[in-house]
């Protein structure tokens, strides 16, 4: 694409990304003020990072659709900075803990200038998710206490948490009503994804807490002129000469060895963190662009020297608002300058609004987000992808708890090289292999194909040998990689291999694995560390079916078509409709297909976000390939939403005759003219009077989406009657 285009198509994009990070800064606003309260920092620190972030990085950055501001994982590290270099004086601890934020800005700095952002490589996957719900479960242990209104609660993770129960029954006699206030949040945020209402999702759930409890306050004043029954130190402080009264850095502990420690502790965790949105946030993008990590590493190291001179706190690449982009049309870094700019406006404008904020509401958010990062489920993910990883998971989880970030994640690694040696046996190859090159490529002449060897062992601490190797090749050519003369792979390489599966997928290529099936893994996950030694304990295949997969095998034998209840990781075809352009696809199954091929319903597992916003879904689908040719388009329920997406540049094509067609349906697609042939007054009709769907052409194949979950029986049968129905209609149309 010229350069032209491309500043014409950023121009046509502003609308979108403007809504966007409207959208992404309801979510910092909240999520900003509650991480600086619970890092002992003024509450506008938060605010500062994001919007430093949001300007620094979409002027400077590398990366498209991210979004960057204050990060979940440093408030733990924040917060234990702020207390050791004050000694006992929180604030001139968060004086010290601003010069340590710019000399750890001045690393990441020379991180990115260095070109070290292929150092997230050496660190093992399940480690690393050890350590991130080590820190959900700091920020669950502190805030629980603080949203039940309690503030005297001290001491570290561990005694913090074995005082939750006690400060659960004892609440009432402190501050009661700020204390149900916030425990009723924590309740809706745990019941916000259960409403199906879609115009009461266009507010982010953060959003809906802080409104709910600054219209509390406002009940109180307005309707029973009553003073607001909430303790005033629970309630949100702004100096009244905002810009004059920012705090300043203070360097005079700069040569400490605690100084030191805080601002390496501060780096490795904002590398990570950052490194780690960066790359799950590409996955997301649906232009499949990949992210410049040290352009953006440079950035992020220059907002941060930014954001601590102007008394902010750190600046890292955030997964929660970067998903949260992406899935409201955000396409390029305008949406995170336009969600900085509207967070400066709510700070200047609704002043007055954020003091009303009880800190037990924000609290209540910060705990919701704890327990995402800690949720149990993700132990029971890990341990899906084998019961070593389960162990790793809980080793790196537990050191982190009883010691600190940094030995967490050392620890975490150790132990991951002791596994694989122990699964490996064979110590001394394992060894003297580790950083060999063992990775060969070259282009085969005759296919042209790019084949690459790997040889020995493959594990995170070798990953980069071969992720290199694997950059180069174009992502719409053919890829061969061989393990067949590989003895070990570990899961951080198969998960990796996974995401270059996806991404030649997307792009028009072929990715392509060879050789593990000579490999024997403990489980069937397709992330499990394989080896080629014979393991002993293999999970059973489950035999026997469930009586919906009856039910939908004995409908497949009616009609004489074929059903499968097999797992298939890698379903064919479905990544080139736009409905999964933002989304993962995790498996499909339950697979009933026509003797020609022509039709198939099936259920699909795929997943929106990432990290602490990643959500599982299902729903059934139904594929079909009509007889005559037709063009690429979405037809979709005419809502509130569409409505806003209209507004934010997604063009709704209308027919001036059918005004009942118009008011109901959003049609979109990019050629106009064949859209419009295609829907005749018959086709018009035919939507009109019958149950809705949402529908999809990739200019070859038609995709009908059942509901927000898997479907009955007598779902499928009649999404199968509409889908044949449709086929014949359209075949008349040739």
């Amino acid at each position: 694409m010229s350069k032209k285009a491309s500043f014409s198509e950023s121009l046509r994009s502003i609308p979108q990304n403007v809504f966007s990070g409207f959208v992404v800064s309801l979510i910092a606003l909240p999520l900003g003020l509650g991480l600086a309260i619970a890092s002992e920092a003024p509450p506008l620190a938060g605010i500062i990072a994001a919007v430093a972030g949001g300007v620094v990085v979409s002027l400077f950055g590398g990366s498209h659709v991210t979004i960057a501001g204050p990060g979940n994982g440093l408030v733990i590290v924040l917060l234990a900075a702020v207390t050791t270099l004050g000694q006992g004086n929180l604030y001139e601890g968060y004086l010290y803990t601003l010069a340590a934020i710019i000399f750890s800005g001045v690393l990441l700095f020379l991180f990115g200038v260095l070109r070290l952002g292929a150092m997230s490589e050496f660190f093992p996957a399940t480690a690393l998710q050890g350590m991130l719900a080590a820190i959900g479960v700091g920020i669950l242990a502190k805030q629980f206490h603080i949203m039940l209104g309690i503030r005297s609660v001290s001491g570290g993770t561990i005694e913090q948490l074995m005082a939750i129960p006690d400060s659960f029954l004892t609440f009432l006699a402190f501050h009661p009503f700020s204390g149900i206030l916030g425990f009723l949040s924590l309740v809706f945020l745990f019941l916000y994804g259960k409403i199906r209402n879609p115009y009461f999702h266009l507010i982010p759930a953060p959003m809906w807490v802080v409104v709910a409890s600054i219209a509390v306050g406002y009940y109180y004043n307005l309707v029973l002129k009553q003073p607001t029954p909430i303790d005033p130190e629970l309630l949100i402080k702004i100096p009244d000469q905002l810009f004059t009264s920012l705090p300043r850095p203070n360097f005079d502990k700069w040569f400490d060895f605690n100084f030191l420690g805080v601002v390496l502790s501060i780096t490795l965790v904002a590398n990570i963190e950052s490194l780690l949105s960066i790359k799950a946030v590409d996955k997301l993008d649906p232009k499949k662009r990949r992210s410049n990590v040290n352009k953006d590493l440079r950035a992020l190291g220059l907002a941060s020297i930014v954001s601590g001179f102007l008394g902010g706190l750190n600046v890292v690449t955030v997964i929660a608002r970067s998903s949260v982009n992406v899935n409201n049309g955000g396409s390029n870094r305008s949406a995170n300058f336009f969600h900085a700019a509207f967070l400066v406006l709510f700070v200047v404008f609704l002043g007055e609004q954020i003091q009303r904020i009880p800190l037990t509401a924000l609290a209540a958010i910060l705990v919701y987000t704890g327990y995402r990062l800690a949720t149990p489920e993700n132990l029971l993910r890990v341990y899906k992808i084998g019961p070593e990883q389960a162990l790793i998971f809980v080793v790196t989880l537990a050191t982190t708890l009883f010691t600190s970030l940094i030995l967490g994640i050392v620890v975490g690694i150790v132990f991951t090289f002791i596994v694989h040696l122990f699964l490996s046996k064979n110590f001394f190859l394992f060894s003297i292999n580790l950083f060999k090159p063992n990775v060969l490529m070259y282009r085969e002449d005759q296919s042209g194909n790019y084949y690459v060897s790997v040889k020995n062992f493959s594990s995170f601490l070798n990953f980069f040998r071969l992720k290199t190797k694997l950059d180069q090749i174009p992502e719409t050519e053919h890829a061969i990689v061989d393990f067949s003369l590989c003895d070990f792979v570990d899961h951080t390489v198969m998960e990796g291999i996974h995401d270059y599966q996806r991404t030649f997928a997307r792009k028009g290529g072929h990715f392509e694995t060879i050789g593990l099936d000579i490999h024997s893994a403990e489980t069937q996950h397709p992330f499990a560390v394989r080896k080629s030694m014979p393991i002993n304990a293999l999970l059973g295949i489950q035999n026997s079916l469930s009586n919906r997969q009856k039910n939908l095998s004995a409908l497949a034998e009616q009609q004489s078509w074929y059903y499968s209840p097999e797992l298939n990781y890698e379903p064919e075809g479905l990544d080139t409709f736009l409905f999964f352009e933002s989304k993962v696809i995790n498996y499909k199954i339950n697979s009933i297909q026509n003797p020609e091929g022509s039709f198939s319903v099936f259920d699909l597992s795929f997943s929106e976000g990432a990290f602490i916003t990643k959500e599982d879904l299902k729903a059934t689908f139904l594929l079909f390939k009509p007889t005559i040719n037709v063009p690429v388009f979405v037809l979709d329920k005419e809502d509130l939403k569409t409505t806003l997406y209209s507004w934010a540049g997604f063009d709704d094509i209308n027919f001036s005759k059918f005004p009942d067609f118009s008011r109901l349906f959003h049609l979109s697609g990019s050629d106009i003219k064949a859209i419009r042939k295609l829907f005749t007054p018959e086709l018009i009709y035919f939507f009109e009077s019958h149950p809705f769907f949402h529908l999809e052409s990739n200019g070859n194949t038609i995709l009908i989406k059942g509901k927000d979950r898997l479907s009955s029986l007598q779902e499928i049968k009649m999404m199968l009657t509409f889908a044949q129905d449709l086929s014949e209609l359209l075949t008349s149309q040739k």
